[in-house]
């Protein structure tokens, strides 16, 4: 990826972008977005039967081999592109020094957390600073951390922050637990899609998975000027979502309107990525998302993705025994058109539908 491509792709937090957090009464013009971006398209109410339409996965049950659980997964990664999953048996001890370790880093002084600014490596970039930065010139209202975490050599123990101490070992343990639990829901996706697990999983095995720890700080003058992050689709296979707290602002497209989606105690959010879609020759569909900022609360998030392709390649898998509906991509080439696609607020996908 060209450096200046990455460049143009985070910001480092400032002083005076601290400050505006903190509850300035003047947003700076950079986090000011116009209306039809911050407030593009319908939102449906968040009301008791709307809720009842977001999809809820129940993993206890995908690993029982439950026809029925497998049905309600194939359904919700083609009509919806994410789903909230239960039950996920990820350990609740790593969960919660996960949790806490997020939180105290975010709560840290922001001369702390410079220690781990955002820097361009071979893999991208890592470290403390701005989500996206896209070719409008407009940041999101959050601070974030991204860090890679497999493979190990991957991992650039230099922008994993020393503080709080114990984080490094937490991010360790949560990372193993999302490899697990990231190959066995790709293992029953394989069954819902007609072909063996080894032919998902060989996709994922040895690739990259990142993860990005997020804090949305409240917006007290205008909320509504500003966004958490902007409608976008995951770039990679598969995000698995933490949400740390109750706060509002998640929101997943569907059929042209926004569904506000609410936290489930307990669960983890999971999005079909855009290199899902092309892997099921588009029988599973990336989803459009966002986040916006709550007035009063902060959000905290930890979201883990993970990468994945097929033979250096990113193309619809062989084994489905379909014409390609996508055009096959060597994985380089697939990633520096996925964050030129970024900074245009474009998906790829679209790009690469024959």
């Amino acid at each position: 990826m060209e450096a200046s491509t990455k460049n143009m792709l985070r910001d480092e937090i400032t002083d005076a972008t601290a400050a505006a957090f903190a509850g300035s009464t003047v947003i700076p013009d950079r986090y000011v977005w116009s209306d039809e971006i911050a407030r593009e398209g319908a939102v449906v109410a968040g009301d008791e039967e709307s809720c009842k339409l977001i999809p809820i996965l129940d993993m206890a049950s995908l690993l029982d081999g439950s026809q029925e659980e497998i049905a309600k997964l194939g359904s919700a990664c083609r009509g919806w592109g994410f789903f909230q999953l239960k039950n996920h048996c990820v350990d609740k001890t790593v969960l919660e020094r996960v949790k806490d370790n997020t939180l105290e880093f975010f709560k840290l002084p922001l001369e702390k957390k410079k220690e781990v600014a955002i820097v361009n490596t071979e893999d991208g970039f890592q470290g403390f600073g701005h989500h996206f930065n896209t070719s409008t010139g407009k940041l999101d209202w959050a601070e974030s951390l991204l860090l890679g975490l497999q493979p190990v050599e991957h991992r650039n123990m230099d922008l994993w922050p020393k503080h709080p101490p114990t984080f490094r070992e937490a991010a360790e343990r949560y990372s193993s637990e999302m490899t697990k639990l990231t190959s066995l829901l790709m293992a029953s996706m394989a069954t819902d899609l007609g072909v063996k697990p080894e032919t998902l999983l060989e996709t994922i095995q040895g690739k990259l998975q990142n993860m990005v720890f997020h804090h949305y700080p409240p917006c007290r003058h205008d909320a509504d000027k500003v966004m958490g992050i902007p409608s976008h689709t995951d770039g990679l296979c598969l995000t698995l979502v933490l949400e740390l707290d109750t706060t509002p602002g998640l929101q997943v497209k569907k059929d042209g309107r926004w569904f506000p989606v609410r936290s489930l105690p307990g669960s983890l959010t999971v999005f079909v990525g855009d290199i899902l879609e092309v892997l099921t020759n588009g029988k599973y569909k990336s989803v459009e998302h966002r986040v916006l900022v709550d007035a009063e609360r902060d959000r905290v998030t930890v979201a883990t993705f993970q990468d994945a392709c097929v033979a250096g390649m990113v193309k619809p898998l062989p084994e489905l025994g379909e014409e390609a509906r996508y055009e096959s991509i060597g994985k380089l080439d697939y990633t520096h058109r996925q964050f030129e696609a970024l900074t245009r607020r474009a998906n790829i996908v679209e790009s690469l539908r024959i």
